[in-house]
């Protein structure tokens, strides 16, 4: 093996000139320096005929298996990196793959710290973001985390700057027509740096979302994001009924605000927590779910065509970017849907037994199954169905009554009652909260 690990050594777009002595001098004793092909141009004409360059370019996965040859041989290796390859570089991959005893890091300036100096603009409590990869596409309301947007989408919802990696194909515009997409306006702006430490290097500073998605900006480049107008304070849940879009008269399919809490509670949620809401109705509980488990996702259900458009708007209205809603019946696409944390059921569309089996079946450990209903008949086929899976369950009766005014006095009007049953594949409900969480 080589006396020496193998060196991620950052550097940035002035190339040589950049580097610091001793980052040049562990450079010039290489071997072996592996990079894209846009760093190698950068520092060969500075190296030795006896140098053996590797371009990664389309080859990352063999970079470990050259890393590894290159030690076994006592080969000095050097991997090169933008910037500071602990930070959305390839120095994570490498650590995983071969050991972070096998490496040595010597970072340059991060590229979002050169980006934020140029714009003046303080990025210790930024959130830093990644879309450099593959073409994402452009975003679409409902989109899942597997967009290649996703992580910048949300990470908005949640910090007041956003810092992030670009690439041509996912570049400014394209976050900028995302974030219009997602409900926001004159709140945000964007800054692009584009094209650091060359001398054609440019500055775009403080573009309203318009204006950053109609224009093409030069590549490389970093993005900022601001935060330029407070949002109004609101709840994380427990919104009053009439603050969700709902089928008009009053028999739209909503759960009750009382009814809602109570649920939301039973699904144990996490802040990470995957989510399934089958027979979303207005989407009042699986829009709820969205904002505790900011950090998750919630796939959402209904097969009525004027419900789903309801749930579609309440989901626009709260900037539930963490939300997919699908107009359908399920159990139709549900094998599409990753293995939940939680489920609720709120409508079944007559296979309710059939769901129960599935959903428990799909359910990830120590996962939760809540399902409310009103009618006795669907209440003794949900406990039925439940034994026959050999479930844990319990039933929660919520009767709740709502003041109402009468003359100069008021009174309390009931609500239907509901049955909440909570269930799990194993484990006693009742204890096993506590128990996780002591975990």
């Amino acid at each position: 093996m080589s006396e020496r690990p193998c060196l991620i050594l950052g550097i940035l777009d002035d190339g040589w000139e950049g580097l610091s002595a001793t980052a040049r001098e562990r450079l010039a004793a290489s071997r072996v320096v592996i990079g894209a092909r846009r760093t190698l141009e950068l520092v060969a004409p500075h190296l030795g005929a006896e140098v053996e360059l590797r371009d990664m370019d389309g080859s990352l996965g063999k970079t470990p298996e050259w890393v590894r040859a290159a030690l076994a041989d006592r080969l000095p290796v050097t991997v090169l990196a933008t910037g500071d390859p602990l930070c959305h570089g390839i120095a994570r991959f490498l650590i995983d793959k071969i050991g972070a005893a096998q490496v040595e890091v010597l970072p340059a300036p991060s590229t979002i710290a050169l980006a934020c100096a140029r714009l003046k603009k303080p990025w210790q409590d930024a959130a830093v973001r990644s879309c450099h990869g593959a073409d994402a596409g452009e975003w679409q309301t409902g989109a899942t985390p597997e967009h290649g947007l996703y992580a910048i989408v949300r990470a908005v919802t949640e910090h007041a700057r956003v810092a992030t990696f670009t690439s041509p194909a996912n570049g400014p515009d394209r976050v900028a027509r995302a974030l219009i997409a997602a409900g926001y306006g004159e709140d945000l702006r964007i800054s692009v740096a584009a094209r650091l430490c060359l001398p054609d290097e440019a500055i775009f500073q403080d573009l309203s979302l318009a204006d950053a998605s109609a224009r093409r900006f030069p590549d490389p480049n970093i993005v900022v994001i601001d935060r330029v107008a407070a949002p109004a304070p609101c709840a994380v849940f427990g919104f009053e009924d009439g603050a969700f879009v709902q089928r008009q008269p009053e028999k739209g399919l909503i759960t009750k605000l009382e009814a809602r809490a109570v649920s939301l509670a039973k699904l144990g949620l996490r802040a990470d927590s995957r989510v399934w809401d089958i027979g979303a109705g207005s989407g009042s509980v699986g829009l709820e779910a969205s904002r505790i488990a900011r950090l998750g996702h919630v796939w959402a259900i209904e097969k009525n065509a004027g419900d789903a458009a309801n749930a579609r708007e309440n989901a626009q209205r709260l900037q539930a970017t963490n939300y997919t809603l699908v107009e359908g019946k399920a159990p139709d696409g549900l094998d599409t849907w990753p293995d939940p944390d939680a489920v609720f059921i709120g409508g079944s569309g007559g296979e309710l037994a059939h769901l129960i089996e599935l959903c428990l079946a799909r359910l990830r450990p120590a996962g939760r199954l809540v399902m409310n209903f009103v009618t006795l008949e669907n209440l003794a086929t949900a406990t039925t169905a439940l034994a026959a899976a050999g479930a844990e369950w319990e039933v929660t009766m919520l009767s709740a009554a709502r003041s109402q005014p009468i003359l100069d006095m008021h009174r309390l009007a009931a609500q239907n009652p509901v049955w909440i049953i909570t269930a799990r594949k194993g484990g006693s409900v009742a204890t096993d909260t506590l128990q996780e969480n002591r975990g």
